[in-house]
């Protein structure tokens, strides 16, 4: 069965860091550009940032730019995203999702356009 499964969320305070995991199981990852997106109560799911198939194009929102770097291991099948300096305004469930691209250009519409594929979703929790 295909699915990603996130891990690595949890509680840290304020200032403090974690890196998050997307594993993909049952097909590569190779192909596809990753995007990492969050949402928090009462907010609509956002983007956070996306990495492109080569690993040589990325984005991050405006909110977690200079923070967050995502990275990925094809030979691990993994997609990851190290997140520093977290506050508060971080605490979210934190998803990633395949848009169905090679590239992370349209990423701020995978939203829109529909998305492909998700995993189940990792908590993190901000909070002293």
């Amino acid at each position: 069965q295909s699915q990603l499964v996130e891990s690595g969320g949890g509680l840290v305070q304020p200032g403090g860091s974690l890196r998050l995991s997307c594993a993909a199981s049952g097909f590569t990852l190779d192909y596809f550009a990753i995007g990492w997106f969050r949402e928090s109560p009462g907010k609509e799911r956002e983007e956070v940032s996306c990495i492109s198939s080569t690993d040589d194009g990325t984005y991050y929102a405006d909110s977690v730019k200079g923070r967050f770097t995502v990275s990925r291991d094809n030979a691990k099948n993994t997609v990851y995203l190290q997140m520093n300096s977290l506050s508060a305004e971080d605490t979210a469930v934190y998803y990633c999702g395949i848009g169905g691209y090679h590239t992370c250009s349209s990423f701020s519409r995978w939203l829109d356009y529909g998305m492909s594929f998700w995993g189940k979703g990792t908590l993190v929790t901000v909070s002293s």
